[in-house]
């Protein structure tokens, strides 16, 4: 059972768009969850930490 909550927060990059794109969790053990803030019960994606990183790291040049 999984008794931690995602804490929610708006991406960096999301305020050049005035806060409405991207949500991160990554205070959970071994996962980020990724959302979409117009769209919250659209769904997620789950990323493990590494694959995060990765894909933050190509996607800020």
């Amino acid at each position: 059972m999984d008794l931690i909550e995602p804490c929610w927060r708006t991406a960096t990059r999301s305020s050049s768009n005035g806060g409405d794109c991207v949500e991160v969790a990554d205070n959970l053990p071994g996962r980020v969850l990724v959302r979409d803030s117009k769209d919250r019960a659209g769904g997620t994606l789950r990323f493990t930490p590494d694959a995060w990183r990765t894909f933050v790291a190509a996607t800020s040049r």
